[in-house]
This record gives C-alpha cells, structure tokens and sequence, in this order.
C-alpha cells in the first residue's frame, strides 16, 4: 500500500527551485603524459578543507604508513586502533532509511497526491493530468512522463486498472522497470584475473566527486578488497590532499603527490603500481569540468588513452558524479561526458536535500545508463548501491509487499 493514501489531507508542497547555472573555470590542457616513476604519497598534518560539497566525517584517520614523508603517530597503533574501533562503535552503522533519506524528493511528487487521490473512486482525464505535472514538477522529464502516462492510459482503456490504487501500483511497476532495464551486476562485482579493476570517475567540481571516492574505497574495504587510490585531480586547490586525507582514514595508499602537474602521468602510474602491488581495485580521481570546456574534455580522453596503454583492457568504468540537486541540467551533463568518454555508469549524490530526484528516470531512457551508486548522507555508509525497486519505494512513499 502507498502511505500517502492512508494520511490525512495535507497541503501540497513544491519542489525547491531548479538550480541551472553552474560556475566553472576554464583550465588549460596538461602536457602529454610522462612515464615517470611511481608518485609518493604525500601525509598531510590536518585534513584539508572539504571543497566539495559533501562534509567528511569527523572520526580519526586510520594511517596507512607507507609514505616515505609519513610521520609516525603519537600513540601506539594497537592503541590507534582501539580508538577507531570505539569511534565506529559509538557511531550507528546505519545513518537512516532509504525512505527518510528521500524525503525531499518525495515530497516533491507524492505529498500533493494525498490531496489528490483521497476519496477518489475513479480514475479521470484530471487525476492522469496532474499526476503528469508531479513527475514533470519532480523532474522525471517530460519525455520520460510522457511515455509513463501513455502506458498508464493504455492500461486504463484495457481496463487492467480500474482504480486510484491499481493505478499507483502500475505507476511503480512501469518506473521500477525502467530502472530495471539498464541495471546490469555492477562490473566490480566481477575480479578482474591478474590485475585490478580500473575505475575512473568523473564529473563537474562542487558535485561530490572526491567524496563519493573516498566512500567507494571505505564500502571496498569493508568488503575485504585490497584497494588503491589515484590522484589525478591535479588542477584544484588542494584537491590531491583531500584524496590522501580519504586514503589515511580507510587505510588505503594513494598515488600522487601536491604540485604534480599531469593527470595523464600519474594515472599511468597509478595503473603500473596497483598491479605491481596485487591491488583488486584502482579508483582514478580526476580533474572537475564543466561539461562544455572541450579542451578539458579532450584532457579526460586523454587520460583514459593512457590508462590503457598501461593495461590494455583498462579502464574497467569510467564513471560520472552527478549533483541529484541541479536537475535536468544533469542530464545535459551525462549526455556530453557520455559523447567524450563512452560512460558506463552514474553515481547519484546528493539525493537526501533536494526535490529533483527524478532526473535518474530520465538517463536511465535517454541514455541507457545504470545508477551504480546514490549519495543519501554524508557519512561514507550513506553511499549506498542503487536498487531500482527500494528507490521508487521509497519515492512513490510505498511500502514493500
């Protein structure tokens, strides 16, 4: 049942307001990629100031030592231990519900349909017409909505649904399915025979991007993967210290140092060491761009080239950050980073604070592309894997069986 038709009548909130614009900075190219050495990794005393939006957690890093700069820390490290072991204890493992997580989101499509659908005994052309302007108003797209309502209709005219309820329930069936249909078993899943598995992630800066790397690698460690961090983000201040500040805190060594000008070369690096080393996973942090600077573009092309020729069946995904809370402007950011670098997946942040979650239904049609990851929260256990059937249940306010 939807929880929304049990609910008294309430008033109709709306979405918060597109945010279109997006500031950038033009950056020119980087020289062509050099085969040095293996990069250092660099131990910052303080972790460096959070650029993106996403806020780091608050708990002692856990230091990897392996650094040639690194300085011993202060106590023991069986004591050091100890005292992550209790701060992960008085922590909750779980920071809340997919369901609460999305609030926002669902509050933009499913608050007014309480007013809408409560006494209703019948489904007419005025309730399909305002259940069209909440996906349109949640940012499903108005292509997407279209396609739903058409199907929804034809559903109605067949006579397979013959009341406000069964409506909603083919609602969620059809957007379960969209979702469905592009989802394939995450590749990571997958151990690559004698190497690691590359993945290269991408996107705009201010959209969660180092972040959301520095959560992949927590959720690999917890699963046990010997994990390896590349910071190619050369461009932004003070980018390569947040990266190794992530490494610190989940144990995890990090190619790249401060001042190192080519991505290209330390993505090579990062490849040659990660396989030197027995590595499972390679995650490649790289430069913030705004999907129209083409020199910069051309840049992440670039990088990926030299990837593969340090291991010719790398990259094994090459995946895109999007700031759930920019909307459809998202969509015209997958569609150019797909154009440039033959995406293979997406990972959603941002979706706790903001109305325009919809937007995943949108990709998903237009470009075919899976949600590998969603960003609820900002601890490192609020990036979570996207399960199509949990999402829309918690969007259309729907509880499971």
């Amino acid at each position: 049942m939807f929880g929304f038709l049990k609910r008294k009548k309430r008033k109709t909130q709306s979405p918060e307001a597109d945010s279109e614009a997006i500031a950038g900075e033009e950056r020119s190219a980087p020289d062509e990629a050099s085969e040095a050495g293996p990069a250092n990794v660099t131990t910052p005393s303080e972790p460096p100031e959070e650029t993106e939006s996403a806020a780091v957690e608050e708990h002692p890093p856990a230091v990897t030592g392996e650094a040639p700069t690194h300085q011993p820390p202060t106590h023991p490290p069986a004591q050091r231990q100890e005292t992550d072991a209790a701060a992960r204890a008085e922590k909750p493992q779980s920071s809340g519900s997919l369901f609460s997580r999305l609030a926002k989101t669902r509050s933009g499509l499913t608050e007014g349909l309480g007013d809408l659908f409560l006494g209703k005994k019948q489904i007419d052309d005025e309730l399909l017409e305002e259940l069209e302007t909440r996906l349109i108003m949640a940012d499903v797209g108005q292509a997407t909505t279209a396609a739903l309502i058409d199907e929804l209709t034809r559903e109605v005219n067949r006579k397979q649904v013959d009341d406000p309820e069964h409506l909603f329930e083919s609602l969620w069936r059809l957007m379960v399915q969209r979702l469905e249909a592009v989802q394939p078993q995450h590749p990571v899943e997958r151990r690559q025979p004698n190497r690691p598995h590359v993945m290269v992630v991408c996107g705009i800066n201010g959209g969660g991007k180092t972040t959301s790397i520095g959560k992949l690698a927590y959720r690999f460690k917890q699963q046990g993967r010997e994990v390896m961090l590349a910071a190619a983000d050369t461009f932004r201040a003070a980018a390569v210290e947040q990266l190794i500040y992530w490494g610190e805190r989940n144990d995890v060594r990090v190619i790249g140092e401060p001042g190192r000008g080519d991505p290209a070369s330390v993505a090579f690096d990062a490849v040659t060491s990660a396989k030197a080393r027995g590595s499972d996973i390679l995650i490649v942090d790289t430069a913030g761009r705004l999907h129209t600077q083409s020199s910069l573009m051309d840049e992440l092309g670039k990088l990926i080239r030299v990837i593969g020729k340090a291991e010719p069946d790398a990259p094994d995904e090459v995946l895109l950050v999007i700031d759930a809370s920019i909307g459809q402007n998202g969509l015209v950011q997958a569609r150019r980073f797909n154009q440039a670098v033959n995406l293979t997946g997406l990972i959603v942040t941002k979706l706790d604070g903001t109305a325009k979650g919809g937007i995943i239904f949108a990709i998903a049609d237009e470009l075919g592309l899976p949600i590998h990851f969603i960003g609820v929260g900002e601890s490192s256990e609020d990036l979570r894997p996207f399960e199509p059937a949990a999402f829309v249940d918690a969007l259309l306010d729907r509880q499971p069986g």
